[in-house]
């Protein structure tokens, strides 16, 4: 990509909007834009950290590989999200894998260039703080999660957070969510099995809090946001 047009790219990035023109120019003429295909891997567990990485279009998925042997889903990333930010650690390796879900196009910011402008813009090093907060705020609430709620709870709890972070808004209640995820990752996520985010998802369905085709089901409309919300409240 042209470092002209890279730049205005770049400049469409809302975690990117505390950044000086200077600041921009810098990120433009080192870093990478690339697109990878579905079910490529960016980086593995144990490799140096190399790239800070931000999705124009896309998803990716981060796990690890728990003791037990399975493979754990810890975060789904979208348009416009960053990850591999946490670059301050004294652990110079990797601890996840990352993988795109569908062709996923992506900006890598080398570590260096991301650390020394987080080190000179307090506005942007604030903003990426907040992005950090609020991730570990979200592992804490899946891991009460895990605890305290059911399947049917999880499930549907990460199908309506997903419709507020991802979802498209269609018409006045309704809103189209295209997670990209199998059955088995879903399944991941909320630490249930395959069949019962079937088994979980053909229920709502049926009870019409939300829709999905035989071929699409990693597609959901969900029929409304509100109903769904106060649905999650009560299970």
């Amino acid at each position: 990509m042209d470092q002209s047009v890279l730049f205005l790219s770049l400049q469409q990035l809302p975690v990117l909007k505390a950044l000086t023109s200077d600041e921009l120019n810098r990120l433009a003429q080192n870093t990478i834009y690339k697109k990878f295909s579905k079910n490529s891997l960016l980086y593995q567990v144990g490799e140096t950290c190399s790239y800070v990485y931000l999705i124009e279009k896309g998803s990716v998925k981060l796990g690890a590989l728990a003791a037990s042997g399975k493979m754990l889903t810890k975060e789904i990333i979208y348009d416009k999200e960053i990850f591999g930010e946490n670059v301050f650690s004294t652990h110079p390796l990797t601890r996840e894998y990352a993988e795109t879900m569908t062709e996923t196009k992506v900006f890598m910011i080398p570590v260096d260039i991301f650390k020394s402008i987080v080190m000179e813009n307090s506005v942007f090093a604030a903003e990426i703080m907040n992005i950090i907060l609020a991730k570990l705020q979200n592992i804490e609430e899946r891991l009460q999660s895990f605890v305290f709620r059911r399947a049917k709870e999880r499930i549907v709890d990460f199908i309506y957070r997903t419709g507020l972070r991802k979802g498209i808004k269609i018409g006045f209640k309704e809103c189209l969510i295209d997670h990209g995820m199998s059955h088995k990752e879903i399944a991941f996520l909320t630490d249930t099995s395959r069949q019962t985010v079937a088994r979980i998802m053909n229920e709502l369905k049926r009870e019409n809090y939300i829709h999905y085709g035989s071929r699409k089901s990693s597609k959901i409309l969900i029929r409304d946001m509100v109903l769904l919300k106060e649905f999650n409240m009560a299970v």
